[in-house]
């Protein structure tokens, strides 16, 4: 198996659709080599706790409406070239995501990591909960298999989130400034939303390198 390292945050819509481009590449290569696991980042690490205000961050962010329009029309077709559905208008809150980050670490622990960034990505963009409210996070928990009341006292706690930022600074101290990062077999960066054609090419070329290094002598 060959490491597939994600750094991506849930609040970054183009984490959302990056992912989903990379899921229908993995369904097109069943047979892929790739062993994944994801990465925190915060795109907005100084947010407050409880978040903001999602128009209010929209406008602050892109000059006003008109700008926030402009910026986001082109993920909305990318959106649906990736078949995923995006609801924008049911986003009133903006989020701080670490606890969510804390979350993805602890279904790591389980097993269940991508299952878990699936179901927060889906959560905030499809259906605009609040990812920086403890219940609807322990709520999500349960949805994918953890112990929904194990993981709201966790919330409670300050449990890993040192652990989180740290992660976070050591991304950015190897030169992240951008999600989706993707890191293949730690040597090789791709770098944002990429189509589902390019990683189709990426896992084929990939696995026409394990079969050469398998059909080399030894020694």
């Amino acid at each position: 198996m060959i490491r597939l390292d994600i750094i991506s945050d849930v609040a970054c819509p183009w984490c959302y659709v990056g992912k989903a481009y990379l899921d229908r590449a993995l369904e097109a290569r069943p047979d892929h080599p790739f062993l994944i696991e994801w990465h925190p980042f915060q795109l907005n690490p100084e947010m407050p706790k409880d978040g903001m205000d999602r128009r209010a961050y929209m406008e602050a962010k892109f000059g006003g409406r008109e700008g926030a329009v402009r910026a986001y029309a082109p993920l909305v077709e990318h959106a649906k070239a990736a078949g995923i559905d995006l609801n924008l208008d049911r986003i009133t809150c903006q989020p701080n995501t670490l606890d969510a980050h804390r979350m993805i670490h602890w279904a790591g622990l389980e097993g269940r990591q991508t299952a878990m960034v699936a179901a927060l990505f889906r959560a905030l963009w499809r259906d605009g909960r609040d990812l920086g409210d403890a219940d609807t996070l322990a709520d999500i928990a349960g949805e994918v298999g953890l112990d929904r009341e194990m993981i709201r006292r966790l919330l409670d706690s300050d449990g890993d989130a040192d652990d989180i930022r740290t992660r976070d600074a050591h991304a950015r101290e190897k030169g992240v400034s951008g999600v989706p990062t993707f890191v293949i077999a730690n040597q090789h960066v791709v770098q944002g939303a990429q189509p589902t054609e390019t990683w189709v090419r990426i896992i084929d070329d990939v696995a026409a390198q394990l079969a050469t290094a398998e059909d080399r002598p030894a020694g």
